[in-house]
């Protein structure tokens, strides 16, 4: 059975870090590909960034570029991504998903995780 379960988010003031993990179980990293993607209250989801299980290779959106930071252990099966200088707009549900294709567009995404509250103060 495949699952995704985030962990890591929370309440942090502006300027502040956090690092989310995205636990996969169900499957092997190798072969996949794991996005990060965010929605915030009142708008669409958006993608944040995604890493390749099989060469570690990433990509960002150009919102957090320079701040976040994508990676993974294989090992543990595990996705983290690194959050640093937080913005207020930055609050959203941060979700961690699979897919088999190098991309941040949701559609290409088949299984989910239920997401993680973070919430940045000014």
């Amino acid at each position: 059975q495949v699952q995704l379960v985030e962990s890591g988010g929370g309440l942090v003031q502006s300027g502040g870090s956090l690092r989310l993990s995205c636990a996969a179980s169900g499957f092997t990293l190798d072969y996949y590909v794991i996005g990060w993607f965010r929605q915030a209250p009142g708008k669409e989801r958006e993608g944040v960034s995604c890493i390749s299980g099989s060469d570690g290779s990433t990509y960002y959106a150009d919102s957090p570029k320079g701040r976040f930071t994508i990676s993974r252990d294989n090992a543990k099966n595990t996705v983290y991504l690194q959050m640093n200088s937080l913005k207020p707009e930055d609050t959203a549900v941060y979700y961690c998903a699979r897919s088999q294709i190098m991309t941040i567009a949701s559609y290409n995404y088949d299984y989910w995780g239920q997401g993680t509250q973070v919430t940045v103060s000014s």
